[in-house]
């Protein structure tokens, strides 16, 4: 990943969404914490009235999935409150966690793109689970061949909210009384949170450059569930990205890709994964990337050799060392902003022509200094998925996960400059990946269905 894709990816997935809203909720924009999408926005059957001061609610008025109330009446704090509040407890890196606590703490600095931080937070959670995560490797080898019962079949009696550590006393409790069938279903169920945090620290170590210790964090996912969809998917990419002249790593990365098609066919990484499967095998035979990219130069020389000499097509535009410094020294001017708006403008042109990386160079100089813009992160993922690229499904998801409208727009921009089958392909994929997209209508309107 050059550096201007890697800055603009990682301040656009630390804006990725940690949580999913109850059916029917309206959207939030990126940045607010629990505003409607716009004003009179319609509430989901059942929701407290919001006009004026907050009333006092009964908890059961609230609808299916509804954050808990505090009940004073004000706004929650912000993520930037909650974070300078962390930041000025003194010792707070030292003291003794909960699972829980940790992993929240981890995932609150892991999503503001606090890598650093969030990285402290979630070793200390997964070392409150280490005892846990030994037991149910020790309990699943005890076991063999023989099947493992689901939690609910070994009866472990566990609760929404039982924290990991009770939960993991309850299978070593199993396992002091031989049952290693029932404790290793107990402990494999108390792994589910400690999984998803241990993917968290896998792609927090990504982002901050750190491959080795990236890898190593999604084969010990893989150890515990060897059909984990984000460790699978995130490992083979980064295998791809990192090691493509390596063809034992490269093989991997394909058996990675094919494990993911085989065990979820349903997911909206599968045609993704065909796809990286099949350039995986395609740099396979051609012994490495390098060779790859030889091989097809010498095609294309020989195919140009062969035919009238033509123009060659404008370069992306490159990013500067003094663009990269800018992202942390720039003062944010109004010339400034008109020009980033400018970029986003000419990538969109660039998308509707077809013309991908240069729409990408575009984005990759926007995204950095504007994370939360709804149209350079619709654009930045749209020039992705059209270039085949490792982290398109990722980038994707958070696009259409944190702004969808701003996706669906990017649509009627590519119709409006004369891309109608280019738009057509967004909102269908759109439509596809974001099954409850409150506008779903209209997108099944421009489909035509």
């Amino acid at each position: 990943m050059n550096l201007s894709l890697a800055l603009a990816t990682a301040a656009l997935l630390s804006a990725e969404p940690s949580s999913t809203l109850p059916a029917g909720h309206p959207v939030i924009p990126p940045g607010t914490q629990a505003s409607p999408a716009r004003p009179g926005a319609a509430m989901p059957e059942g929701h407290p009235p919001t006009e004026g001061v907050a009333p006092s609610i009964n908890p059961e008025q609230l609808p299916p999935g509804h954050p808990p109330m505090s009940g004073t009446g004000r706004a929650p704090p912000s993520a930037d409150e909650l974070l300078r509040q962390l930041d000025s407890t003194e010792g707070l890196a030292d003291r003794e966690k909960t699972f829980e606590i940790a992993a929240s703490l981890g995932r609150l600095y892991y999503v503001n793109g606090r890598n650093t931080e969030a990285l402290t937070y979630l070793q200390q959670a997964l070392s409150r689970a280490r005892p846990t995560r030994e037991l149910f490797l020790a309990q699943r080898k005890k076991l063999g061949k023989a099947a493992m019962p689901t939690a609910e079949a070994a009866g472990c009696g566990f609760t929404v909210n039982m924290p990991v550590e009770e939960m993991g006393a309850v299978a070593q409790t199993r396992a002091q009384k031989g049952d290693a069938a029932g404790a290793a279903a107990c402990s494999r169920a108390a792994l589910a949170p400690v999984l998803d945090v241990a993917v968290m620290q896998a792609n927090a170590h990504y982002l901050s450059n750190d491959s080795a210790k990236a890898l190593a964090a999604y084969d010990a996912v893989l150890e515990v569930e060897p059909r984990h969809e984000d460790a699978l998917y995130s490992r083979a990419a980064l295998l791809f990205e990192t090691k493509g002249d390596d063809v034992a790593a490269l093989k991997e990365a394909g058996a990675g890709f094919e494990a993911l098609v085989a065990a979820h066919p349903d997911s909206y990484r599968a045609s993704m994964a065909k796809r990286m499967a099949g350039l995986v095998e395609e740099t396979v035979r051609a012994g490495g990337r390098k060779k790859l990219v030889a091989s097809r130069a010498e095609d294309r020389r020989i195919r140009l050799s062969q035919a009238p000499t033509a123009a060659a097509p404008d370069a992306p535009r490159p990013l500067s060392q003094d663009m990269v410094d800018a992202v942390k020294n720039t003062e944010r001017t109004p010339e400034l902003e008109q020009g980033l708006a400018k970029l986003v403008e000419e990538g969109e042109a660039l998308l509707a022509k077809g013309n991908y990386q240069e729409a990408l160079a575009n984005y990759t100089r926007v995204v950095p200094f504007q994370p939360e813009n709804g149209r350079a992160k619709a654009g930045m993922a749209w020039a992705l998925v059209g270039l085949e690229r490792p982290m398109a499904a990722r980038v994707w998801g958070v696009a259409v996960q944190s702004d969808p409208l701003s996706v669906e727009k990017l649509g009627d921009t590519l119709k409006a400059k004369g891309d109608e089958k280019g738009a057509k392909a967004l909102w269908a994929k759109l439509a596809a990946d974001a099954p409850e997209y409150p506008n779903k209508a209209s997108l099944q309107e421009k489909l035509g269905k």
